[in-house]
C-alpha cells in the first residue's frame, strides 16, 4: 500500500518525532487495519498480515519492524535469549526494544546518541561508559558504519563484552575491499560515495571480519540466501550476512 510510505513522510515532515514516538501504537493503529490479513505475519509484534508494507525493507505496518530487525529477533530467540542475563543494544529498533525491554528490564540497556531511537543511555561506542567484562550479549546492528575511529570502536565492544559473551553485529557489505575516505564529509557527497549521507563508509564482508579479528573476536560469518516456507511467512531478507564475534 503506497498510502502508507507518503502518509508516513509527510507525518514526519510536520509532526515532531519525538510526539510521533510516544503515540506510536496509536497511529500505526489506524493505518495498520488495511493490512491485516492471513498471508504473513511479523515474528516480533505477532501480528498477521495481508502483506508487508511495499518498501525496500518490508516493514511491518504494526510495529514498524524491518526485514533484517525480524532474522535478529529469530537468531536472538533460537540462539541466545534463553542464556542471557546482561544485553546491550546499539540504536534499538523500537519495536525490539520494548520486547526486550519487557523481558528483561534493567538487565537489558539500549543505548543512542542520536535521539532517533528509544534508549536508556547515550554512550559514545568509541568509549563507552562501562567496566571492562559488563555484558553477555551486545547487538551492533548497523552502527559501525557510521563512526569515524571503527577500530577504536571494535576494541571498546570486545572490552566491555564478557569472556565466552557474544557480539552480532550486521552493517551493508560491498563486494572487494572496505571503502573509506574521511575527506568525503558533505551529507550529500557521503549519499553518493557511500549510499546514505550519515555513512563514512562501505565494508566488505571480510575486511569487517579482519578488523574485528585483529581487535580480539573470533567471528563466525552466519550467511541466508534461500528463505523457508516460515522465513518468507515472517518476511524475513533472502540474501543477509551476520557476523558471530565471540570473546
Amino acid at each position: 500500500m503506497k498510502g502508507y510510505n507518503r502518509i508516513k513522510k509527510m507525518a514526519l515532515r510536520l509532526v515532531p518525532k519525538s510526539f510521533l514516538i510516544r503515540n506510536e501504537a496509536f497511529f500505526r493503529s489506524m493505518l495498520s487495519v488495511f493490512y491485516r490479513g492471513t498471508n504473513f505475519q511479523c515474528n516480533i509484534c505477532e501480528a498477521r498480515l495481508k502483506s508487508f508494507v511495499e518498501n525496500e525493507n518490508r516493514s511491518c505496518p504494526m510495529c514498524g519492524s524491518i526485514a533484517r530487525e525480524r532474522r535478529l529477533w529469530e537468531i536472538l530467540n533460537r540462539d541466545y535469549l534463553q542464556q542471557a542475563t546482561s544485553i546491550l543494544d546499539f540504536s534499538p529498533s523500537r519495536a525490539t526494544y520494548r520486547k526486550l525491554k519487557a523481558r528483561f528490564g534493567n538487565q537489558y540497556t539500549g543505548t543512542d546518541l542520536s535521539g532517533d531511537f528509544l534508549s536508556d543511555q547515550a554512550y559514545d561506542i568509541t568509549k563507552i561508559e562501562c567496566a571492562a567484562e559488563s555484558f553477555d550479549l551486545i547487538l551492533c546492528y548497523h552502527i559501525l558504519e557510521h563512526i569515524e575511529d571503527d577500530r577504536q570502536a571494535m576494541h571498546e565492544l570486545y572490552r566491555i563484552l564478557q569472556k565466552n559473551g557474544t557480539c552480532l553485529i550486521q552493517t551493508p557489505f560491498k563486494e572487494g575491499e572496505i571503502y573509506e575516505d574521511y575527506t568525503i564529509r558533505k551529507p550529500e557527497e557521503r549519499l553518493l560515495a557511500f549510499g546514505q549521507d550519515d555513512h563514512v563508509r562501505v565494508y566488505s564482508l571480510n575486511g569487517l571480519k579482519s578488523r574485528l579479528e585483529e581487535s580480539g573476536f573470533t567471528c563466525e560469518v552466519l550467511h541466508f540466501e534461500e528463505n523457508s516456507p516460515q522465513e518468507s511467512y515472517n518476511g524475513l531478507k533472502e540474501e543477509e550476512y551476520i557476523l558471530i564475534c565471540k570473546k
